[in-house]
Formats: structure tokens, C-alpha cells, sequence
């Protein structure tokens, strides 16, 4: 069924990124790898990576509050707190509550989102139903990653893709055609251990054997994972395309998760979209799980490639296997 109605609006974005930059030259010294082969092969020349003591919670409140600024909107002023992560602080209670006691949001209702990489485009939906049904006025969307705490530093094919940072968007209820038109969503839990985190969890719960075995951190099957997202991605665009009523020529901008060129670059050309319309930041920040779409975002109001009225193009494949498109006229 096709709509034209936006019921809620994105009314700013804000960013957080740690200091400490790692190049591919660095991490020639941290395991057998090259600059070169890094680049040929992700697109990825440096990532950030936040220190010990900085948290997940930690990074979402610095970029919530940019986005608040932004938006002229005061803690108090809101009413559905959402934080997607897949590098959670602590298992309880949600990061979203840390979150919130850091901001100072007392009046919100706060939990966790977890769609791994697709997470943000979750996340907004989960606002769009809340504000929609009049459950409240304005939602804080927050995707805070702290991936270098769950990647195995010795497993060169991994641990070179990944970074830290986070990205947050101020939601509230649309008065006309600007904001979320058109979205899709999908998973996949059968092929879950196609990228996923063994042991640490309820199952398997943490011990000295799953510390040793380093089963604890981040497993990945690269080849499967880039057929399987080029399709997703490319489908879930053209579905949540149809549901807004809109075209393929009709985008202006994509935000597509920043996991890898090479997918980035596949996944434009099954769609069918050019190149010079898809945004492009993994060089700089590498995999920065679900905060890569905000912060891709963030910089583009920055640069002043993303202006009032544009139609932008949001999709993301994730661990799950999860996936999604969304159509937001801008």
C-alpha cells in the first residue's frame, strides 16, 4: 500500500566520534596485514577507537546532546528515549537508561533497540509508531557502537572493519509532507551464525574457557555476508521506495550502512542507483555497526550536501541477519 503522508519528521541529527584516530598503518603493528590490503579490499583507510573508559552510553549522550541543541528541545522535553546498540555497557539495566540519567531526560520512557547494523532504521520506527499513536510529542533516537570492545584484535579479517562512535536524531510529529514516507524491514534468523558473537551471553555464559577461546567476541563469514546483503539491501530499498510512492530516480541522496565499499558499491548498482547520488564516509570511520547512518547524516547537513526538501534513501544489513530500507523526504 502506498503513502504520502509523513507522520513524524527527523528535526535534527548530532554526532559523536572519538579522538584517537587508528590508520591501516597502525594496524600493520597490531596484526599481519597491509594499508593496501585493507583499502583494495573495504575501502577503509582509518576508523576511530574510543579509550577504556569511555562508554557507549557516554558517546550517545554527547551526540544526543548536539542533536538536542540543534533542535531547541531540552531534556525534559522528551518523551520516548531510544538507543540502538549492539555494544551494550552492561547487559542490565539497558544502555538507554544510562543514557538517560546522563542527559538528564527524566521524563521519558527509555529502553534499547537491538537490530546490529540495521538498528537506526528500527529505532525510527519504533519512534514513528510511538509518536504516531499519540503516545507522546518528541523521540530521541541515539545508535551508539563501541565495537572495538567486542572485536577480536588478533583476528585480522575482522578487526580491521570496525570503529566507535555515535549518531542521534531528534523525532517528532510531522505537520506536512517532510519526514518518513516509506519503510521495509526483514530478517533472517537462520542464517544468524553467518555474523554473530558465540558465547558470553545466557547461553553460553562468560567463563575461562570462553575467554581464552576469545568465543566472546565478534565471528563473521565475509563472503556470505556481502551476497546476502547486496540483495537484501537492494530488494528493501525498492520495497520501501514502492510503500512511499516514489521512483528510483526520484532519490536524491542515500544513506547506506557504511560497512564496506565494495557492498556499498554492489548494492548501488543492483539497485540501479548512480554512485554520485550514495553517500560515502567507511573510508574515515570504518564499521561503525547502527551508528553509521546518523553520523553519515550528521556530515551531510554539515557539508551541505543534504538540504530542506531533498528525498533521501536510508538502508542497512546487520547481524541477525536483519535488514531495512526507509524513504524520508528531508
Amino acid at each position: 500500500m502506498t503513502t504520502t503522508k509523513a507522520f513524524v519528521e527527523i528535526v535534527s541529527t548530532g554526532r559523536f566520534l572519538p579522538d584517537r584516530v587508528v590508520t591501516n598503518r597502525d594496524m600493520e603493528s597490531i596484526v599481519e596485514t597491509t594499508d593496501a590490503w585493507i583499502f583494495e579490499r573495504t575501502g577503509i583507510r582509518e576508523r576511530r577507537i574510543a579509550p577504556p573508559e569511555m562508554t557507549a552510553a557516554d558517546m550517545g549522550a554527547a551526540a544526543a546532546r548536539v542533536a538536542m541543541e540543534r533542535a531547541d528541545v531540552e531534556p525534559e522535553d522528551v518523551d520516548v528515549l531510544i538507543v540502538s546498540t549492539a555494544t551494550p555497557d552492561r547487559l542490565l539495566p539497558a544502555t538507554a537508561c544510562d543514557l538517560q540519567g546522563l542527559i538528564g531526560a527524566t521524563k521519558a520512557v527509555a529502553f534499547d533497540v537491538v537490530g546490529a547494523c540495521t538498528g537506526f532504521i528500527y529505532a525510527l520506527t519504533v519512534a514513528e509508531g510511538y509518536l504516531s499513536t499519540g503516545r507522546g510529542k518528541i523521540a530521541l533516537v541515539v545508535a551508539t557502537e563501541k565495537l572495538s570492545a567486542i572485536v577480536d584484535w588478533e583476528d585480522r579479517t575482522t578487526c580491521v572493519l570496525f570503529g566507535d562512535g555515535a549518531g542521534a536524531a531528534v523525532v517528532r510529529s510531522s505537520a506536512g509532507e517532510r519526514g518518513i514516507l516509506g519503510t521495509h524491514h526483514q530478517s533472517n534468523g537462520n542464517l544468524a551464525d553467518l555474523l554473530y558473537r558465540p558465547a558470553g551471553g545466557a547461553a553460553i555464559p562468560m567463563d575461562e574457557d570462553v575467554l581464552r577461546n576469545r568465543t566472546h567476541l565478534i565471528r563473521m563469514s565475509g563472503r556470505e555476508i556481502f551476497k546476502h546483503a547486496v540483495r537484501a539491501m537492494a530488494d528493501s530499498s525498492g520495497q520501501a521506495l514502492e510503500r512511499s510512492g516514489w521512483a528510483l530516480e526520484d532519490v536524491d541522496l542515500v544513506f547506506p550502512h557504511q560497512a564496506n565499499i565494495r557492498i556499498i558499491k554492489a548494492t548501488a548498482r543492483y539497485a540501479g542507483l548512480p554512485m554520485e547520488k550514495v553517500f560515502v564516509n567507511v573510508d574515515r570511520y570504518g564499521n561503525m555497526s547502527s551508528a553509521t547512518i546518523p553520523v553519515a547524516m550528521d556530515e551531510a547537513i554539515e557539508e551541505g550536501r543534504l538540504e530542506p526538501g531533498m528525498k533521501l534513501l536510508l538502508v542497512a544489513f546487520g547481524a541477525g541477519l536483519t535488514w531495512g530500507a526507509m524513504a524520508v523526504r528531508w
